[in-house]
C-alpha cells in the first residue's frame, strides 16, 4: 500500500465512524443548520453528487425497474425519489404478480405517511399467507444515506427478471448461476424499502444531510437540529443506555439536538413499530439485513458489547451487570461480554464473512466483517431486535441481524453521505452481491 493511501485511510478512520462523522459522535452536526438555511435546497453545496430524480420513470407502477445485475451496461444517473421508490415496488408487483405482493403497515408516520413493503417468493406460497418468508431486507432508516432504497429495489428486480428468463446474475467480478437465483428466490424475501419516509422526503427536498425522522415532540424552539429521533437507536435492545452501560459510554443520547437522540422509549416511533409489526406478521423470518452507508463494513451483533459463549449469566437481562456494559476492551471495573449461543455466533460470523467477501469480490474494494461494538457500542439497534424478541418470547423465532455499511465518503460534497454517480454504481454492484450472499447463506444454514 502506498504511504499516501495509508495516510488517507488513517485520516478517514479517525474522522468517521460508520453512519456518523466524528463531529456528530461528539454531539455536533456536519452542517450548521442555523446558518445554512435548510428551508431551501442547497444543491450547489453538493456538486458532483448524484442528483435526486424528478418525475417517475415507472409511471405510477405501470412499468417495472430492472437492475444492474441482470442486464449489460445499465446506467443510473439519479437516485430514486421517495414517490418513485413506491412506484418501482408497485411496478414489480404488477409485472411479477405471481411472485410479488405489496402490503402496507398500520402505523402512520408523524407526517401521515403510510409505510409499505413487499413479499417476494417463487410463487409456490402465493395465497398461503405470510409463512415461508425467511429473510427481511430493509433500507432507508437513515435518510441521508443515499442509494440504499435504490440498491434494494433494483436487486429484487434483478432476481425476478433473472428467474423469469432462466438466467444468472452478475455483479462486477461475482456471478451467480440460474440455480443460485432460484435458491435465493426460494428463501422467501420480505422488504421494507424505506424505513424513514418522512426523513427521506425532507432530505431529498433540502439536501440537509438529514439522518433522523421528523417527529418534533422533543424538539426545542428555534433549534432545527432537535427535530426527530434516530430510528436505529429506538429499538428494544438495551435502549436505556444510562441503566445498562458503563458510565462514560454514550451509545445514544437523551439530547434531542444530537444525531443519536433515541426518543422517549423503545419503539416509541411509528417507523420502528412498523418494523416490529413486520417481524410479527412473518413468523418464519430468520435473517435480517439493514442497509447503511458508508464505511465498507459488515457489522453483526451484539451491538452493545463483545460476544462470548461460556457464561450465560452475562446477558442483557441480568441486573447484576447493569453499569458495566459497552467497555471494549474490558477493564478491571467492567468485566463483561454479552452471552451468545455458539451456534448463533457461528451463523452470524459465517453470514457476515460471506457478505463481506462477496462485496469485496464484486469490485475489489475491501469490506471487513466486524462485531458491531468493535467499531463502537450502540443501544437500541435494529440488528439485535430479532434476537431480543426471541429471548423474551420463546414462541418467536430467532432472527439473525446484519448491518451493511456500503460505500465510502464523498469528501467533495458538503454532505459526505451523498455519492457521486460513479460511487452510486459501484455501491449498487456491491450491494447486489451482499444480498445474494445473505440469501444463499440463509439457504445453507436454514
Amino acid at each position: 500500500m502506498k504511504l499516501t493511501t495509508f495516510l488517507a485511510l488513517l485520516s478517514q478512520i479517525a474522522a468517521t465512524q460508520a453512519c456518523l462523522t466524528e463531529k456528530e459522535r461528539q454531539g455536533g452536526h456536519i452542517i450548521d443548520l442555523k446558518t445554512r438555511g435548510i428551508n431551501r435546497r442547497q444543491a450547489n453545496a453538493n456538486n458532483g453528487s448524484i442528483p435526486v430524480a424528478i418525475g417517475d420513470r415507472f409511471n405510477n407502477g405501470k412499468a417495472a425497474p430492472r437492475g444492474i445485475g441482470s442486464q449489460i451496461n445499465a446506467t443510473f444517473d439519479s437516485v430514486l425519489n421517495l414517490n418513485e421508490i413506491k412506484s418501482a415496488v408497485l411496478g414489480l408487483a404488477k409485472q411479477f404478480s405471481t411472485n410479488v405482493e405489496y402490503f402496507e403497515m398500520p402505523y402512520k408516520t408523524y407526517e401521515n405517511r403510510t409505510m409499505y413493503g413487499a413479499k417476494i417468493g417463487n410463487g409456490k406460497n402465493k395465497g398461503k399467507g405470510n409463512k415461508g418468508y425467511r429473510v427481511l431486507l430493509e433500507s432507508g432508516i437513515h435518510s441521508r444515506e443515499r442509494g440504499g432504497p435504490d440498491h434494494l429495489v433494483y436487486f429484487i428486480s434483478d432476481l425476478l427478471w433473472a428467474s423469469k428468463e432462466g438466467k444468472g446474475l452478475t455483479y462486477g467480478g461475482v456471478s451467480y448461476t440460474p440455480q443460485e437465483v432460484r435458491t435465493a428466490l426460494d428463501q422467501g424475501i420480505t422488504i421494507i424499502p424505506v424505513v424513514n419516509p418522512d426523513g427521506l422526503a425532507f432530505d431529498q427536498a433540502t439536501d440537509a444531510c438529514w439522518r433522523k425522522n421528523r417527529n418534533p415532540a422533543s424538539s426545542k424552539p428555534g433549534d432545527e437540529a432537535s427535530i426527530g429521533i434516530d430510528l436505529n437507536r429506538n429499538f428494544a435492545p438495551v435502549w436505556d443506555y444510562n441503566k445498562y452501560f458503563a458510565p462514560g459510554i454514550d451509545p445514544a443520547s437523551d439530547n434531542s439536538s444530537t444525531e443519536l437522540f433515541h426518543g422517549v422509549a423503545p419503539l416509541s416511533e411509528p417507523e420502528t413499530k412498523n418494523v416490529d409489526w413486520t417481524l410479527d406478521q412473518f413468523p418464519d423470518l430468520g435473517w435480517f439485513l439493514d442497509l447503511h452507508s458508508p464505511a465498507t463494513l459488515v457489522l453483526y451483533g451484539w451491538c452493545h458489547d463483545s460476544n462470548q459463549a461460556k457464561d450465560k449469566t452475562q446477558n442483557w437481562r441480568n441486573k447484576a451487570y447493569d453499569g458495566k456494559r459497552g467497555v471494549v476492551p474490558d477493564d478491571p471495573a467492567h468485566m463483561y461480554k454479552e452471552f451468545l449461543d455458539q451456534k448463533d455466533w457461528d451463523a452470524l460470523t459465517l453470514a457476515a464473512a460471506r457478505v463481506a467477501g462477496g462485496m469485496t469480490d464484486s469490485t475489489g474494494r475491501f469490506y471487513r466483517a466486524l462485531q458491531a461494538p468493535h467499531l463502537y457500542p450502540s443501544s437500541g439497534c435494529s440488528a439485535d431486535h430479532g434476537l431480543v424478541r426471541a429471548a423474551l418470547d420463546p414462541k418467536k423465532k430467532k432472527v439473525y441481524g446484519l448491518g451493511v455499511e456500503f460505500g465510502e465518503w464523498n469528501e467533495a460534497a458538503e454532505c459526505q453521505f451523498y455519492p457521486t454517480p460513479e460511487m452510486h454504481r459501484m455501491n449498487m454492484i456491491e450491494n447486489g452481491a451482499a444480498f445474494m450472499e445473505l440469501l444463499l447463506t440463509a439457504a445453507r444454514l436454514g
